[in-house]
């Protein structure tokens, strides 16, 4: 029995679709390049300065920002350089100092006994 298998997407268009959502979605007004700089504070400053200013933004200012910088780790796959991760990575600690969340509890996690 043959398997069947989905037609890819043709052309360019299919492959970057990650790329379509990060310049039209309703998420963030982004600067240009913002996830290219190489230090986590700059990182941080500019995604808050970005969900601050944004009127396209759906949610509040800091799960904007949190969800973008997400986003963006997770679709940038195989192509983003380890170095350019952990740099990314920490940008995410340094969003949340910069919005006054620093890592408290677990969510959920109450003082049960």
């Amino acid at each position: 029995m043959k398997k069947r298998t989905r037609p890819r997407a043709a052309g360019r268009r299919g492959r970057k679709w990650s790329q379509h959502v990060t310049r039209t979605s309703n998420a963030l007004d982004l600067e240009a390049k913002v996830f290219e700089l190489r230090s986590p504070v700059a990182v941080a400053a500019s995604l808050k300065r970005s969900a601050l200013r944004s009127k396209r933004r759906k949610a509040p200012a800091y799960p904007s920002a949190m969800s973008m910088l997400n986003f963006y780790i997770n679709r940038a796959g195989k192509g983003l350089s380890s170095s350019q991760k952990r740099v990314l990575e920490r940008a995410k600690s340094e969003l949340r100092r910069a919005f006054g969340r620093e890592a408290g509890p677990a969510r959920g996690a109450r003082g049960r006994s």
